[in-house]
């Protein structure tokens, strides 16, 4: 019998795609409050889902806040992305260790965890694809990344509300999941319209009990998705931007931004497409191990651009607008895409609140003659 596309079960049957997911090998990761945010941990239980939370975001600043109802995904997006997970902040390349013959090279053993992502939004599923056009396209498909996103099963969930740092309508990004995923979910009060992206989440979705969803569950579905299109203010101008910021290479905003930049490396951190790294030899304190690690880096750092004796890019003013012009320029020559998803991560993380948005804008309403 063949499972239909859009699917309705209640809530009281969550526990049991948590059950499925565990039953079939899966590591299930999702949402989950710790030190004062919504960050991505394992989940074992529904209970540790952010039950009740919402989070309060504009540049700068975040910070928690009870509902006036119980639901389980009525947040928008916190300081974690999937990015930890597909390409973590640090892994083991290799290892080499003295041998009766020399030096002895033990490449890093297979990571052979499958994880189950719950509550992947809109713009993270297109993060997702930002970086699998990264690290799996082209000549040199990067193998570490390419044997943990293969194992991944993506159940995304529908955002109902926007933050004020959301601009996911301006990159063509969200609010509403549309492919990449397994599942999408879309949280009523009584349940979640589902819809089934593959066969695999068409099995998962079997321990629910789903039935077919009514034209009035699929109806007051849109209207929850709606609401989030309507509280987005923040827009970015799109059309010509990689022109815009490369004709502007001088403009004086990159001086007034530099000023105010800490080159903290927050917002690349939290930045769900951003894969800058470097490669570091770590050895144990007796010399008999060394290893190869992969570490992510940031071009905010001042020694990211040292070549040949100098740095390339000495003060903050360059960083930034590095940081800038590939996110939302040269990035698209590189990868035929946007380095951005519009997810505001960047804007609500920053210390100092800087908005590149406004930055954007500023560039446009003075551009260079």
């Amino acid at each position: 019998m063949t499972v239909p596309s859009v699917l309705f079960f209640a809530k009281d049957r969550l526990q049991a795609l948590l059950d499925a997911l565990r039953g079939r090998g899966y590591r299930v990761v999702g949402p989950t409050v710790a030190e004062e945010a919504i960050i991505y941990d394992e989940l074992e239980s529904i209970d540790q889902l952010p039950q009740g939370w919402t989070d309060q975001q504009a540049p700068g600043q975040y910070r928690l806040e009870r509902r006036d109802d119980a639901a389980w995904f009525g947040f928008v997006v916190g300081p974690h992305s999937w990015k930890k997970y597909l390409f973590p902040p640090r892994v083991t390349l290799l290892t080499a260790q003295p041998s009766a013959g020399g030096w002895a090279f033990v490449p890093a053993a297979e990571d052979t965890a499958s994880y189950a992502f719950l509550g992947v939004r809109a713009c993270e599923l297109a993060a997702i694809r930002v970086q699998d056009r990264v690290f799996l396209e082209g000549p040199y498909p990067d193998p570490l990344y390419r044997e943990r996103r293969e194992r991944v099963l993506l159940i995304a969930v529908n955002c109902t509300q926007a933050a004020s740092t959301c601009f996911c309508t301006s990159m063509g990004t969200g609010p509403r999941c549309t492919s990449g995923f397994d599942l999408a979910l879309t949280e009523l009060p009584d349940g979640f319209v589902c819809e089934v992206g593959s066969e695999r989440g068409r099995e998962v979705v079997a321990a629910c009990a789903a039935v077919p969803a009514t034209s009035a569950q699929q109806q007051a579905a849109d209207a929850a998705r709606q609401q989030a299109v309507t509280q987005i203010t923040r827009h970015m101008e799109t059309g010509d931007l990689p022109r815009l910021l490369l004709e502007n290479l001088e403009h004086p905003r990159w001086s007034e931004v530099g000023e105010r930049c800490l080159s903290c490396t927050n917002c690349t951190m939290v930045c769900p497409t951003c894969f800058c790294s470097s490669v570091r030899e770590v050895s144990d304190l007796n010399t008999q191990q060394v290893a190869r690690e992969r570490v992510w880096d940031s071009c905010f750092h001042p020694d990211f651009s040292y070549m040949g004796g100098s740095l390339v890019r000495p003060d903050t003013r360059s960083r930034y607008r590095q940081w800038l012009t590939h996110k939302l320029a040269s990035w698209h020559e590189q990868f035929g895409t946007s380095g951005c998803v519009g997810c505001g991560r960047c804007i609500t993380w920053c210390p100092v609140g800087i908005d590149l948005t406004e930055e954007v804008a500023a560039i446009r309403e003075t551009p260079a003659s």
